[in-house]
């Protein structure tokens, strides 16, 4: 599959969006926020719609 600009631009978002939380917002609010509610997990569903 060749990867157009469009596609890869898609593709980084995504990977962005799986970040996790950084470690100094998890201390700042105490450990009530600990994850992402967009965390995404590559095998369990696609960033992108074909």
């Amino acid at each position: 599959m060749a990867k157009t600009l469009p596609l890869k631009k898609r593709l980084a978002s995504a990977l962005k969006r799986a970040e996790s939380v950084p470690a100094w917002i998890v201390l700042r609010t105490g450990g009530e926020i600990r994850t992402s509610r967009r965390r995404r997990n590559w095998r369990h569903s696609s960033p992108i719609k074909p």
